[in-house]
């Protein structure tokens, strides 16, 4: 069951049950509550990657270089342990594990082909990888599809103008083959945001953090999120997760158009992700709050 099951379905689900059953005063206060419970809500559905992010700082800190087994053999036994651990203590329901391995071979089949290219490389050795890429790789794509398929059921998402169905597929298919093909074919990318602008300018996102279902643009939505990843990314490269060409001599800050090369990853993500869902509308007072 998911997180939006009922009560009792997960853990989450029954913190969440009395944090919402909670009955704050009117006013700033109720304000302030449900910008709060909206915080904790986000933090539990990056959780995935909030703990391999740690992992990935904290090996690159306290790590011995000198260990008997490689640091990214660690993380990727270290990652494998946390999805475990998050469907032993019901943390994470089985349907959201089975979008995270998807999410890992996408991920992983495109990070295979692109450290081919020299896109980015894995500086540190390890015996758990195929060809330039540890199995790790794939959990970094693994846990943008976990937080999608969370926050998803989590903040109950409605729509209002979602284009069909077919054309999201079609963008999210144009997206993944340009990733590849742009290496010997024209970077059809900046087509690809302009695609993205079309099909989408209307969309409006409705999520519930308290009580009420608030909206924002689903383009803004997008940004959002691809902002946070690319500031997380920066941390990631610190930590010599994985080196792009610019960091090869030390750190410097992972170059402003990945922003973009993470919102149309984003697009992928929630794509895939929708097709395990129904495209619900928005409610009818909803839009009027809303208009």
């Amino acid at each position: 069951m998911g997180d939006h099951g009922p009560p009792g379905a997960t853990r989450f689900a029954r913190v969440r049950a009395r944090l919402e059953a909670r009955q704050p005063t009117r006013g700033w206060t109720s304000a302030v509550y449900e910008f709060l419970l909206f915080g904790f809500k986000q933090g539990w559905a990056c959780l995935f990657g909030a703990l391999l992010l740690a992992m990935l700082f904290a090996t690159h800190l306290l790590y011995p270089a000198d260990a008997p087994v490689a640091r990214y053999d660690v993380l990727t036994v270290g990652a494998f342990a946390i999805q475990l651990a998050m469907l032993a203590f019901r943390l994470e329901s089985l349907s959201e594990a089975k979008l995270i391995l998807a999410f890992h071979i996408i991920g992983t089949a495109m990070e295979v082909f692109k450290t081919a290219h020299g896109s980015w490389t894995y500086p540190e050795p390890s015996l758990l990888r195929i060809g330039g890429v540890p199995l790790f790789s794939g959990f970094i794509y693994a846990a943008v599809g976990s937080y999608i398929a969370r926050v998803w059921r989590i903040f109950r998402f409605r729509f209002d103008s979602y284009p069909p169905r077919w054309t999201t597929i079609l963008l999210a298919t144009a997206i993944y083959a340009n990733f590849f093909t742009h290496h010997w074919l024209p970077d059809i990318r900046l087509g690809l945001f302009a695609a993205t602008v079309l099909l989408f300018r209307r969309t409006r996102i409705h999520f519930v953090s308290f009580r009420r279902e608030r909206w924002m643009p689903l383009l803004v939505g997008w940004l959002l999120v691809a902002g946070f990843i690319w500031f997380a990314e920066n941390i990631a490269t610190f930590s010599r997760a994985w080196v792009y060409p610019a960091q090869t001599a030390g750190w410097t800050p992972v170059a402003p158009e990945k922003l973009g090369a993470w919102y149309l990853l984003m697009i992928i993500s929630f794509v895939l992700v929708s097709l395990a869902h129904r495209i619900a509308p928005a409610t009818g007072d909803a839009r009027r709050r809303s208009a």
